[in-house]
């Protein structure tokens, strides 16, 4: 079956809308499988803490509390969050 995950790569690459499309049904349709694959992207630190709920529709608080419960790890922000979140705070006073 790792084939078809192979082929679903050479498609993304070369026509994105289509995996995002997937995705978007897979989102309605299963939404404990995209749960999982979003918090799989967190844990494996493909994304942070903060896409991670905005992709899941929960505060972040929200989400580290459910993480938590569940023992899934935090991790703390990066440098690039940080260096985001501070860049955005200045625009915001601007």
């Amino acid at each position: 079956m790792m084939w078809v995950l192979d082929e679903l790569k050479k498609i993304g690459e070369v026509q994105p809308e289509v995996i995002n499309r997937l995705i978007s049904e897979i989102r309605r349709s299963s939404p404990e499988i995209y749960k999982s694959l979003v918090i799989g992207a967190y844990v494996d630190g493909k994304i942070n803490l903060s896409k991670t709920a905005e992709l899941l529709g929960v505060t972040r608080i929200e989400l580290q509390r459910e993480l938590k419960e569940k023992g899934v790890p935090i991790r703390g922000p990066s440098k690039e969050d940080v260096m985001a979140e501070a860049e955005a705070a200045k625009q915001w006073e601007e």
